[in-house]
């Protein structure tokens, strides 16, 4: 794989007692030294006219004034420190690099993964939360559409933690598909089959909010059933994934029991998916704060696109996914 990395990045620093720290990017890279065929890129940040464009303008200004003026806590979770402005933009701008290497046809081997920080998932148009200040998945999706590379574009989350920020931002419209596998009740509390999207954006956001001890063989299921039949019907020209893995097993901060081999399961998935649908794959990294499953799940999508085939899950999707998978799919109309 081609991973979008700055050590400008590094730089937003979070304090000794926070989860979201440049030790993650460091365990990644620690992860990747020996695997074959890993290669770094270094992208232009995003300018302020690029975070705009999914963000208030007057936020996005506060977020530049907060941290010029030596930043501190934004709310209880979110920090800021002087150079998190410079890293912010350098975030959005790797997954910009992401979306548009995708679309120039990079793949295979050679799909981009654009490894910034702070995360995105959770930024709402006028508010950063939850570690996030811009959302870099909406902020590259976005720059897709306004460059006339595409039509459409979807983005699967399959974060632990529901996209509030990214659901938010494109909720009423209609050319970005939202989908999202999460714990249910886990931080933000959203996510519920129900919410589909409003006006032009109707049947365009789709939840599916797992119950906790979810594994490997539920998520598969999910994708299978749920996510593969909707994006067949929305026709996306471009796939972001937004990969957080804190649904592992031994993350420290979720309840889930996806193993490292799930995470080649899910990306094998989005392999056949993208192909199947016609639409380029770019990845973006959100949360996942144990150090070496993190390492670990990043290392495996890559081995994945490197030619490893998965293990398929030797254990039952749960009956409650099962009928949650129902649900899902009736009220999308899946059926």
């Amino acid at each position: 794989m081609r991973f979008g990395y700055s050590d400008t990045c590094l730089e937003h620093d979070t304090g000794g007692r926070h989860p979201e720290t440049a030790d993650r990017l460091r365990a990644i890279r620690r992860g990747l030294q020996k695997k074959h065929g890993v290669e770094y890129v270094d992208a232009d940040p995003a300018n302020k006219a690029a975070v705009s464009a999914v963000h208030d303008a007057d936020y996005v200004d506060e977020v530049e004034s907060f941290c010029a003026d030596g930043g501190g806590n934004w709310d209880p979770d979110t920090v800021a420190c002087p150079e998190t402005w410079d890293a912010a933009l350098a975030s959005a701008g790797l997954c910009q690099w992401a979306a548009h290497e995708a679309l120039d046809g990079a793949d295979g081997r050679e799909t981009p993964f654009a490894l910034g920080r702070p995360p995105g998932h959770h930024a709402v148009e006028d508010d950063a939360m939850g570690f996030c200040f811009f959302n870099n998945a909406a902020v590259a999706a976005q720059d897709v559409l306004d460059a006339g590379e595409a039509e459409r574009v979807a983005i699967f989350d399959w974060d632990v933690h529901h996209g509030n920020g990214t659901q938010d931002i494109f909720y009423d419209r209609g050319d970005v598909f939202y989908a999202s596998t999460h714990e249910d009740g886990l931080y933000p509390g959203t996510g519920e089959v129900d919410e589909t999207g409003d006006g032009d954006g109707e049947g365009a956001t789709l939840n599916v909010p797992l119950p906790a001890g979810a594994g490997d063989a539920d998520y598969v299921h999910v994708v299978d059933e749920v996510l593969f039949p909707a994006l067949a019907r929305f026709d996306p020209g471009l796939l972001i994934v937004s990969a957080g893995f804190d649904a592992h097993r031994h993350d420290p901060i979720s309840r889930m029991r996806v193993s490292t081999e799930g995470y080649a399961l899910l990306t094998d998935r989005m392999q056949t998916v993208g192909d199947e649908v016609g639409a380029p794959l770019a990845f973006v990294l959100e949360g996942g704060y144990g150090l070496d499953t993190l390492s670990e799940g990043v290392a495996t999508v890559h081995e994945t696109f490197d030619g490893r085939s998965p293990i398929e899950p030797d254990e039952d999707v749960d009956e409650d996914v099962i009928e949650l998978v129902e649900e899902v799919r009736g009220v999308h109309g899946l059926d």
